[in-house]
C-alpha cells in the first residue's frame, strides 16, 4: 500500500494544484519581479533623458559663450571701423582740400604764364623792330659820312633826320637817349650855320660821329636787353613747366589717394554694415541659446524629480510586497498546516517513503541548480534542505519551504542592491564621462582660443613696432624738412635784406644823380657821362628788383612746398597713432583675455585631473568586475526560477499527500 502511495505521488506531483498561500506567494513574487522589471526600464529612460540634458546643456552652455565671445568681437570690429571711417573720412577731406588749392595753383600759373608769353612776344617783336631800324639808321650815318657830305646835305638828304626822329620816338630809348640824340642834332645844326666857312668834312665828322656812337650804344643796349628778355622768358617757361609738372604729379597723386581712400572707405563702411547684420544675428541666437537652456534647466530638473518620485514609490511597493511575503510565511503556517496538512501529523507513518521521494525531487532539483549556475549558495541550500528532510521531527515540507523562501527572499534583496548600484555605477559613470568630455572640450576650446589669441596679439605687437619705426622715420623725416627749411629761411632773410638794401641804395642813388643832373643844365649838357651812369643803375636796379622778386617767388615756394609736407606728415603721423593706439588697446585687451584663458584652464585642469582619479576609483568598483551586470541578473533571476519550482515541487507533494490521505482514511 505504501509502494503504491509513493508512485502515486511520484507520477502526480508535477500536475498537483498549489494551495491558496502558494498562489499568493507566487503572484507577489511575480509582481516584485514585475516592479523591478519596470524600474529597470525607467531606469534605461531616465540615463537616457539625462544624458539628453546633460548633452544639450553643454551644447548650449558652449553656444552661449561662444556667442557671447562672438558678440565682443563684433563689437569691437564695429568700434574699430568705425573710427577707420572717421579717420579715412578726415583724410578725403584733406586730400581734397589739397586737389582743390593744387588745381586752382596750376590755374592761375597757367593763366600767368599766359600773359607772360603775351607780354614777352610784343616786347620781343617791339625790340626786334628797334634794332632793325637803329642798323638802318647806323648804315645811313655811316653811308652818308662815307660819301663826305655836309650836315646839311644830310638833312636835306632827309635820311638821318628821318632816322632821329624814328629813334626819338622809339618807346624802347630811354629819355636821357632821347634827349642826347636831340642834342647833338640840335648842335649838329648850330655848328653848321656858326661855322659856314670851315670845312665841311670836320664838321660832318664831328657831328655824325657822335650820332654812330650813340646809336651803337642803343644798338647794344637793345640787343642786350632782347637778349635779357629772352633769358626771361626761357627761365620762366622752364619754371612754368617745372611747377606745372609738380603740381601736375600732386593732383594726380592726390587723386590716386583720394581714390584709394573712398575704396577703403567704402571697404569699411561694407564691414561695419556686415558686422552690424552679423552682431544683430549673433545676438539674437544668444537671447534664444539662453532662454533654452533656462527652459531646458526646468524640464531636466522636472523629470529628475518624477523619477525620484517614480523610484521612491516603487522602492516603497517593492517594501510592501517583501512585508507582505514576510508576514504570509510567518502568520500562516499553522492555518496551512491545519487547512492543508493535517495528514503529516496524523498518518506520517504511511507516507513516510513519498516524503523521501518529495525530498529527493526537491533537493534533487536545488541540486541541479547550483551546479547549473555554478552557485555555492545554493549548494549549500541544498545540503540544508536535505539535512531538514532527514532531522526534521515536525513537517519537512515547512521547513524546506521555508528555507527555499529565504533564500529567494536573500535573491531578491541581493537583486535590488545589485539593481541600485548598477544604476549607481551607470549614473555615475555617465556623469563623470560627461564631465571628463565636457572638460577636455573646454581645455581643447581654451587652448585654441589661447593659441588663436597669443598669434593675433603677436601679429598686432608687430604692427605696433612696424608703425611705430614709420612714425619715427616720419619724425625724422618731418625734422630735416624743418631744419632745411629753416636754413632757407635764414639765407632768404640774410639775402633778401642785402638785395633789398641794394635796391634802396640804387633808388637812392639815381634819386640823387637825376636831382642833380636835372637842376644843372651844364653839367646835363656835357659829354653825356651823367646820363650813361643812370642808364646803368637803371639796369642794375633793374636787376637786382628782379632778383629779389625772383628770390621772394622762390621762398614763398619753399614756404608752400614745406607747409604742404608738414601737413600730409601730421596727417600720415594721426593716421599711423591712432592705428598704434588702437592695436595697442587690442593686443592688450587679447594678453588680458589669454591671462584670464589660461586661469580658466588652468581651473578646469585641476577640475578635469579630479575627475579623472574619481573616474578611475569609479571604473573600479564598478567596472573591473569579471561577472557583468546583466549576467548577474540572468544568473539571479534563473535562481529565483528555479527555488519558485523546487518550492512549487514541494507545495504539490504536500497536497497530493494530504488528497491521498483523504481518500485512503475515507476507504478505510
Amino acid at each position: 500500500m505504501k509502494l503504491m502511495l509513493a508512485a502515486m505521488l511520484a507520477s502526480s506531483v508535477q500536475a498537483s494544484d498549489v494551495t491558496p498561500i502558494q498562489k499568493v506567494l507566487t503572484m507577489l513574487s511575480d509582481l516584485q519581479g514585475k516592479i523591478i522589471g519596470e524600474g529597470n526600464d525607467a531606469q534605461k529612460v531616465y540615463d537616457e533623458f539625462s544624458e539628453f540634458c546633460e548633452d544639450r546643456s553643454r551644447n548650449l552652455g558652449f553656444e552661449i559663450k561662444t556667442g557671447k565671445a562672438e558678440v565682443n568681437d563684433l563689437t569691437a570690429a564695429i568700434e574699430n571701423e568705425v573710427a577707420t571711417a572717421a579717420s579715412l573720412t578726415a583724410k578725403i577731406e584733406e586730400l581734397s582740400a589739397s586737389i582743390s588749392v593744387d588745381e586752382a595753383d596750376h590755374k592761375a600759373a597757367t593763366e600767368i604764364r599766359a600773359k607772360e608769353q603775351a607780354a614777352f612776344s610784343a616786347e620781343e617783336k617791339e625790340l626786334a623792330d628797334i634794332i632793325d631800324t637803329l642798323g638802318r639808321a647806323i648804315s645811313i650815318v655811316e653811308k652818308e659820312m662815307k660819301g663826305g657830305a655836309s650836315m646839311m646835305q644830310l638833312k636835306n638828304a632827309g635820311g638821318v633826320v628821318q632816322a632821329l626822329t624814328v629813334m626819338v620816338q622809339a618807346t624802347a630809348i630811354s629819355s636821357a637817349d632821347a634827349s642826347k640824340l636831340t642834342a647833338l642834332l640840335q648842335n649838329s645844326e648850330t655848328d653848321d650855320e656858326l661855322d659856314a666857312g670851315a670845312p665841311a668834312g670836320a664838321v660832318y665828322k664831328s657831328a655824325s660821329g657822335g650820332i654812330v656812337a650813340t646809336l651803337q650804344d642803343l644798338f647794344e643796349k637793345a640787343e642786350n636787353q632782347l637778349e635779357a628778355a629772352r633769358s626771361t622768358e626761357t627761365k620762366s617757361v622752364q619754371a612754368y613747366q617745372m611747377l606745372a609738372q609738380s603740381l601736375t604729379d600732386e593732383i594726380s597723386f592726390g587723386n590716386k589717394d583720394l581714390e584709394k581712400t573712398k575704396k577703403n572707405l567704402a571697404a569699411s563702411s561694407e564691414a561695419k554694415a556686415t558686422a552690424t547684420g552679423d552682431l544683430s544675428v549673433t545676438s539674437k541666437d544668444l537671447s534664444g541659446d539662453t532662454a533654452t537652456l533656462s527652459t531646458l534647466h526646468q524640464d531636466c530638473m522636472k523629470g529628475a524629480d518624477d523619477f525620484e518620485a517614480e523610484s521612491k514609490s516603487r522602492g516603497e511597493e517593492l517594501q510592501a510586497l517583501a512585508t507582505a511575503k514576510k508576514v504570509i510565511g510567518e502568520t500562516t503556517g499553522g492555518a496551512a498546516g491545519q487547512s492543508y496538512s493535517f495528514l503529516q501529523e496524523t498518518s506520517r507513518s504511511t507516507i513516510s517513503s513519498a516524503a523521501d521521494l518529495a525530498n529527493f525531487e526537491a533537493v534533487r532539483f536545488v541540486r541541479d541548480l547550483a551546479r547549473k549556475q555554478n552557485s555555492p549558495a545554493l549548494a549549500q541550500l541544498a545540503s540544508r534542505m536535505a539535512q531538514a528532510m532527514r532531522t526534521s521531527s515536525g513537517d519537512p515540507f515547512a521547513k524546506v519551504k521555508s528555507l527555499i523562501k529565504n533564500m529567494i527572499e536573500k535573491l531578491l534583496s541581493e537583486s535590488q542592491a545589485d539593481a541600485t548600484e548598477k544604476a549607481f555605477c551607470d549614473k555615475e559613470m555617465a556623469e563623470t564621462e560627461a564631465k571628463k568630455a565636457d572638460n577636455e572640450a573646454t581645455i581643447e576650446k581654451q587652448s585654441t582660443q589661447i593659441d588663436s589669441m597669443t598669434a593675433k596679439s603677436s601679429k598686432l605687437k608687430g604692427q605696433v613696432a612696424e608703425l611705430q619705426k614709420q612714425l619715427a622715420a616720419l619724425a625724422r623725416t618731418q625734422a630735416e624738412a624743418d631744419k632745411v627749411r629753416a636754413e632757407e629761411k635764414g639765407a632768404f632773410d640774410t639775402n633778401s635784406a642785402e638785395m633789398d638794401k641794394g635796391v634802396k641804395g640804387i633808388q637812392l642813388a639815381l634819386k640823387v644823380l637825376r636831382d642833380y643832373y636835372a637842376q644843372d643844365a651844364a653839367h646835363q649838357s656835357a659829354d653825356g657821362a651823367g646820363s650813361g651812369i643812370i642808364g646803368l643803375l637803371e639796369v642794375v636796379e633793374a636787376d637786382f628788383s628782379k632778383g629779389l622778386a625772383e628770390m621772394r617767388a622762390a621762398e614763398q615756394s619753399a614756404v608752400s612746398e614745406h607747409d604742404k609736407l608738414s601737413k600730409a606728415n601730421a596727417i600720415e603721423g594721426a593716421v599711423k597713432e591712432q592705428d598704434v593706439k588702437y592695436k595697442t588697446k587690442e593686443s592688450k585687451g587679447l594678453d588680458k583675455d589669454t591671462a584670464d584663458t589660461n586661469g580658466d584652464r588652468a581651473t578646469v585642469q585641476e577640475e578635469l585631473d579630479a575627475v579623472n582619479e574619481y573616474y578611475k576609483n569609479l571604473k573600479g568598483r564598478c567596472v573591473a568586475k569579471a561577472e557583468t551586470h546583466a549576467d548577474r541578473v540572468a544568473r539571479r533571476d534563473a535562481e529565483i526560477a528555479g527555488l519558485k519550482e523546487a518550492l512549487s515541487i514541494l507545495s504539490g507533494e504536500a497536497v497530493l499527500l494530504q488528497s491521498t490521505a483523504k481518500h485512503m482514511l475515507r476507504g478505510a
